[in-house]
């Protein structure tokens, strides 16, 4: 029984130690500013995390928006100002009532497959739309330049939100 107890109180520190939990992330991860592209006020950030499988989780989060509405998520080809900039990727709509959106991105919209240092070198933006059809479609809540876009906005200044192509 002398041999025994120690061996318990081993178990119970192993038990007690504070243990990291597995995460799906290698740490790396880049944010960007998304701006307010119309009347309203919506602004926020878009963040992408690299995934060990390769993949990235895109997530935004967005202040200004409420209501049941979800806004439409297009990841573009060029910069905040490129005229009927192409679709590059959908991403998953933002719900209005909390801001948020995720996505794990695997491929663009033409199914090439895409990896976190492809988006974060991307030359590309991201546009936040009030709707999928009709008028509001072309309403564009907030936006950003992401990858290559966003380091040729800082040697240049402020963009403006060209309108976005149509179906």
């Amino acid at each position: 029984m002398k041999h025994f107890m120690p061996f318990l109180m081993v178990l119970a520190l192993i038990g007690c130690q504070d243990v990291e939990p597995p995460t799906d992330f290698t740490g790396y991860e880049t944010t960007y500013e998304l701006v307010s592209g119309s009347i309203h006020d919506v602004k926020g950030i878009i963040t992408f995390k690299e995934r060990i499988d390769g993949f990235t989780t895109v997530v935004i989060s967005l202040s200004g928006t409420s209501g049941e509405a979800k806004h439409p998520v297009h990841l573009h080809l060029g910069n905040l100002t490129t005229p009927q900039a192409d679709v590059a990727a959908l991403l998953n709509p933002v719900v209005a009532k909390t801001g948020k959106s995720e996505t794990t991105l695997a491929s663009l919209a033409d199914e090439t497959r895409v990896a976190y240092a492809d988006l974060t070198a991307l030359r590309a933006c991201v546009k936040i739309h009030l709707s999928d059809t009709g008028p509001e479609r072309d309403i564009i809540l907030a936006g950003g330049n992401i990858g290559q876009s966003y380091v040729e906005e800082i040697s240049t200044g402020k963009q403006t939100l060209a309108p976005c192509k149509g179906k």
